[in-house]
């Protein structure tokens, strides 16, 4: 029997206080990103007898499982999270790679991708983006009904290249391809 591997998507987020960071002291904690809008100053710190008057600000200087590059404010670690958790758990890796393509579709004015649009786009992970196109030509009859010498002298390369102009993909951590439409 073999152990099944799991991969842990929790957002998470290393959060820094600033005004030490700028006395050249790194102070922080990693913190699930989620509610990491509700962190405060002694969270950072190790408690409230650690930090003086000055410590006024905090930022997050790092984080993981949230797919955009760069430091953020605690409020925004916490938007992402609450995105990626609008989705199941299997369906973050997809969610993640849609949003690191650039292709994706955000909500209103923020960076935060749209969830009905991820949820219309994406068209499941697949071994590869030509044997997504076989399936989807088979799927919607496209050589249905056409006689089998016609079928014979069908252009898959082309069909599956001008198929691509429609589509995007990125790797899967599985070893093959999410596709978004």
């Amino acid at each position: 029997m073999t152990a099944e591997t799991t991969i842990d998507t929790t957002p998470r987020a290393w959060i820094g206080c600033l005004h030490c960071y700028n006395d050249g002291r790194l102070v922080g904690e990693w913190f699930d990103a989620e509610g990491a809008d509700e962190i405060t100053l002694a969270d950072v710190h190790g408690g409230a007898a650690h930090f003086r008057s000055d410590c006024e600000e905090m930022w997050v200087m790092d984080h993981e499982n949230i797919p955009v590059r760069g430091e953020m404010s605690p409020y925004d670690a916490a938007q992402w999270a609450e995105a990626l958790a609008a989705v199941d758990e299997h369906l973050r890796p997809a969610l993640c790679a849609w949003v690191e393509t650039g292709a994706y579709v955000a909500e209103g004015f923020s960076d935060l991708p749209s969830i009905p649009d991820f949820e219309e786009r994406y068209c499941g992970e697949h071994e590869t983006f030509t044997f997504y196109a076989h399936e989807l030509a088979e799927g919607i009859g496209l050589l249905h009904d056409v006689p089998e010498e016609v079928v014979r002298y069908f252009n898959w390369d082309s069909w599956t290249r001008d198929l691509g102009y429609d589509y995007t993909t990125a790797d899967s951590p599985s070893g093959g391809v999410f596709v978004f439409r």
